[in-house]
């Protein structure tokens, strides 16, 4: 008796999987550098600033480049196409990388800027780019997807390895001296590394471009001239309000604690103002209302989630960086603080498979989107707990265990699985039809403010003991799981959100 052949993928879908990969390679190279390169010493090729700088900065920017993809999925969506928003994307990160790969201090936030707006126009539309391959019936679109999340990880885990190793690794520092180049420049190789990752990005995703949906070519709703002029009105008030921010700052009449703060303050009230219209708005059935309930509730608890686990590339990066022992004695080197951070997608890679057979197999008893929150959160907060032992041994200036930031970034990755894809299924299944495309993107923006406010931790690093700032972080995420868990027993029911 012989098997059915397995289903055969659309052409499309390998360019798309190796632009994504290389772009999420240049994303989490950048990531895993920046808040380390903001804080090393001028006289060692960085930019000399102190922590509480640095993690408003880090905030800024890591909040930023998840909420222009509101915008930038509009646009493609209004009057571009998927596909164009998605190239145009590509080659303004690639523009941004360069920025910061020439050894200029001046194009620094340039190449920040030119990285947050191309992210904002590729990261959205290059997933509906992979949908828009599959009809809605199709039995290959789970399988699919699943390729696409691999070619996520599996960028994310190369990149804190290749870019952290020409930044920071001592033998390139020293391959750099022996050919007569100064060795602080090694920051610039490690940019220049996302910058080529990049560029593979675009190579293949123009190779590939003949094989993607035809759909993807043109803007899902042709746009009136009302929303033609309002493009033009916002890109002009955002060049305006950027240009008079740097301006500002460079006189030294607004500082980047003062824009952070603003940027926190625009932040929240884009999100009261969203869930403010929602809840106002009549005509929603009882059913919706539920629903739209729990959306918030699973909101908040997202933005805590976040807040704590993208600390891994400014709070918990630090602590690899100044006092986490990364000496191995077998081969006699000291391996670069970034590659703590592969830890998470290689576990990603790894569990996400038994994760999605278990959720299966527990059929009926399989628990609800809530409880799973729950548990991510429990998660997060039990990878800080376990810092607030590590901050005591490391007080004194003592180097502590690699272990102990392994254990915390294993147990952010069990939370994550809990947590980020429920997460995605959860909104797209409570989400009223009217407004679906607009519940997804809060989803962002749970994820902008967790970026930000995970940016804004790191501010803290210098300013309090690190077991008080470990057990701050503990303090807010166990009481975020226990405040959801009050709301799903006494506001909710939870019957409606089973997965």
């Amino acid at each position: 008796m012989s098997s059915a052949p397995p289903l055969r993928q659309p052409a499309g879908l390998r360019a798309l999987f190796l632009t994504e990969l290389w772009e999420r390679f240049s994303y989490y190279g950048l990531r895993g550098l920046l808040i380390l390169y903001m804080t090393a010493a001028v006289g060692e090729g960085g930019l000399g600033f102190d922590t509480a700088t640095a993690g408003a900065i880090y905030g800024i920017y890591s909040g930023l480049v998840y909420l222009a993809c509101l915008p930038g999925g509009w646009i493609a969506d209004r009057f571009i196409g998927a596909q164009r928003a998605t190239w145009y994307g590509g080659i303004l990160i690639l523009s941004g990388h360069l920025c910061l790969a020439a050894p200029i201090s001046n194009t620094f936030v340039l190449g920040l800027s030119l990285v947050i707006i191309g992210t904002g126009l590729l990261k959205p539309n290059i997933s509906t780019m992979v949908g828009q391959l599959y009809t809605a019936d199709d039995p290959r679109r789970d399988g699919g997807f699943s390729i696409y999340y691999m070619g996520i990880n599996l960028g994310a885990f190369l990149a804190p390895l290749v870019c952290g190793w020409l930044a920071l690794g001592m033998p390139f520092r020293g391959m750099l001296r022996h050919a007569g180049l100064a060795p602080e420049l090694a920051w610039h190789w490690g940019f220049g590394a996302a910058a080529i990752g990049m560029a593979l990005g675009l190579f293949f995703y123009w190779h590939g471009r003949s094989n993607f949906s035809r759909q993807s070519l043109r803007p899902a709703h042709a746009p009136s001239v009302q929303e033609q002029r309002r493009l033009v009105q916002g890109l002009l008030a955002g060049t305006l309000l950027i240009g008079g921010a740097l301006v500002a700052t460079h006189t030294g009449g607004l500082s980047i604690a003062r824009i952070s703060d603003l940027f926190g303050l625009a932040l929240m009230i884009i999100t009261v103002g969203f869930f403010g219209w929602i809840f106002t708005t009549p005509g929603w059935s009882h059913e919706e209302r539920h629903n739209l309930r729990l959306i918030l509730v699973l909101f908040i608890g997202a933005v805590v989630f976040w807040s704590l686990f993208e600390q891994g590339g400014s709070t918990l990066n630090l602590f690899a960086a100044r006092d986490t022992n990364r000496h191995l004695p077998w081969f006699d080197f000291e391996f670069p603080a970034t590659w703590f951070q592969s830890i998470n997608p290689i576990l990603i890679i790894a569990l996400a498979p038994l994760f999605a057979a278990w959720w299966t197999r527990l059929g009926a008893r399989n628990p609800p989107s809530t409880h799973k929150f729950i548990a991510g959160l429990i998660f997060a907060s039990a990878g800080f707990a376990v810092l607030i032992v590590a901050a005591k041994l490391a007080a004194g200036g003592h180097l502590v265990s690699p272990w102990w930031l392994i254990a915390t970034y294993s147990l952010h990755t069990l939370g994550e699985l809990c947590l980020s894809p429920v997460g995605l299924s959860a909104m797209s299944r409570l989400a009223p039809a009217r407004i679906a495309g607009l519940t997804m993107g809060v989803w962002f923006l749970a994820t902008s403010i967790g970026n930000y406010l995970g940016g804004r931790a790191a501010s803290f690093y210098d300013t309090l003991s690190l077991p008080e700032l470990f057990t701050a972080i503990t303090v807010a995420g166990a009481l975020a799981a226990i405040l959801l868990a009050l709301a799903m027993r006494l506001i909710l029911k939870p019957r409606t959100v089973t997965s």
